[in-house]
């Protein structure tokens, strides 16, 4: 079996003292696993996370791990080694793709979305924003639509001041004020987003990656 895209290195693992696990979120298949022989020890043409180019996959049996052929193009991460935030957000975002994607299945969208936001993040005079728009594209993509174009409760398009936790859709003031506790305040933040991640780990089995978390807690 064989299957080839233009891919994001986004994972990488030491397997033995040569060989490497590779993670990498392709156009056209999304999440693709597989081996790559000597990227431990290589010397040149390292493969490095965040590294943009051509991914091949061959495997005998299609539930085998099968192997990489990586043919890179660019780093897209070199631009961001000095800065610990846009590190923080590429981390992250990698991160989160590991966890939330099944294997194999596309997420054209989302694709395109982080890819920009690699080649955004570095010339951004807002970097935060731009990630959470990231987020935002990754929750709906998940099934997690923030609708925030009028009120859930009477269809009101001004203000709307709260978010359902629920339902992931605006409230108005007057229809949420007896609920006020237990809706989120808007606009939008990372902390709100926060919730709605935990919520996919947790459903997953798993829990929130150390670099989103950072995020938060650090107000990056």
């Amino acid at each position: 079996m064989k299957l080839e895209s233009n891919g994001i290195l986004i994972s990488l693992r030491p397997f033995d003292e040569k060989n490497a696990v590779a993670k990498i979120f392709t156009r056209d298949y999304g999440i693709i696993v597989g081996m790559m022989r000597g990227a431990v020890v290589a010397k040149s043409n390292k493969p490095l996370v965040g590294q943009i180019g051509t991914a091949t996959w061959n495997a005998r049996i299609d539930s085998a791990l099968g192997v990489f052929h990586w043919d890179a193009e660019k780093n897209l991460a070199v631009p961001m080694m000095n800065d610990f935030q846009l590190l923080t957000f590429m981390n992250a975002a990698f991160d989160l793709i590991g966890i939330c994607l099944p294997e194999r299945e596309p997420y054209a969208t989302l694709y395109d979305a982080t890819l920009k936001l690699m080649t955004e993040l570095p010339k951004s005079s807002q970097p935060q924003n731009d990630y959470l728009m990231w987020e935002m594209t990754l929750l709906r993509e998940m099934g997690y639509a923030l609708d925030l174009s009028r009120c859930s409760g009477c269809g009101a398009v001004s203000n709307l001041v709260y978010l359902s936790p629920k339902t992931g859709r605006a409230v108005c003031e007057s229809c949420g004020a007896p609920y006020r506790e237990r809706l989120y305040n808007l606009p939008i933040t990372t902390d709100i987003t926060l919730n709605f991640l935990e919520k996919i780990c947790n459903d997953m089995g798993a829990t929130v990656p150390h670099f989103r978390k950072i995020i938060t807690t650090k107000k990056i």
